[in-house]
């Protein structure tokens, strides 16, 4: 006779970040509220099953790069994204409340092994001795800098374009104050942020936002997620350098981070 008994399961870990989530313009902007401690990954103490798949249950606000950073899903959010591709969709930045999401074996390892290393910066991502970082990591360059044509009230392009994904993890460029997150016109959703030396950073045309007015953020750091939205004809990251808060005070974006140390 089979013994008798409950199986206890172990609760889910939720993300303690409440985000509300808007639409503008026909894109969905992820806005923090109250800043909080992440998720943790599971109790070591689980069945055998539970440390090769374990589930998360998608919150509002959530995005595939929170998720897996928080989960300490190896990989990081692609690995996230093609291990649910089936459930989530061809848009990876489009994730709905409720949608239960599989984490597995990957998650565990990599927590237990963060608390025994030194963490370091993300993978691709080149620091400079003076503290700067890429915009996104591996990306080619789209339409250049200061090229004419009558597409750009100004003329010419204001900023460099980087081709990447929707979904792609936009990083703070160097330590700075965010002055502006949220949409702006053909720009979309975008991020401002004034850096240390008084210079500021542009990220437009963003499927989300990390980062809100006023937050404080470090060199690497995520702003959001790259996207497609505003006057574009493709996902991709438009980052401009200016000397203002102001259009038309632009300067060669690439030209700065190379005097930065950085490599793009």
């Amino acid at each position: 006779m089979p013994a008798k008994g409950k199986h206890r399961r172990t609760r889910t870990q939720r993300l303690t970040r409440t985000l509300a989530v808007a639409t503008t313009g026909g894109a969905a902007l992820a806005l923090p509220l109250v800043g909080a401690a992440g998720a943790h990954a599971a109790p070591a103490a689980q069945s055998d099953s539970a440390k090769t798949a374990q589930t998360y249950t998608v919150r509002a606000g959530d995005s595939l790069a929170k998720i897996a950073d928080a989960q300490h899903v190896s990989g990081g959010w692609k690995k996230l994204y093609e291990d649910n591709r089936a459930a989530v969709g061809s848009d990876p930045s489009l994730i709905r409340p409720g949608l239960k999401l599989t984490l597995g074996a990957g998650a565990e390892a990599s927590a237990t092994a963060e608390k025994k290393t030194t963490a370091q910066p993300a993978a691709d991502t080149s620091t400079a001795a003076t503290g700067f970082v890429a915009p996104v990591d591996g990306a080619t360059e789209g339409t250049p800098y200061h090229q004419s044509g009558s597409m750009w009230s100004s003329g010419y392009h204001t900023g460099t374009d980087f081709v990447v994904p929707t979904g792609t993890s936009v990083k703070a460029v160097g330590a700075g104050t965010v002055v502006t997150a949220g949409w702006g016109g053909a720009y979309g959703n975008q991020v401002v942020i004034k850096l240390a030396d008084g210079h500021y950073a542009q990220y437009a045309h963003l499927s989300a936002l990390s980062v809100s007015s006023g937050d404080a953020v470090t060199a690497g750091q995520q702003l959001g997620l790259s996207g497609a939205t505003g006057n574009v004809t493709g996902p991709h990251l438009h980052f401009e350098i200016r000397t203002t808060p102001d259009y038309g005070s632009d300067i060669d974006p690439l030209a700065y981070l190379r005097s930065q140390g950085v490599s793009v």
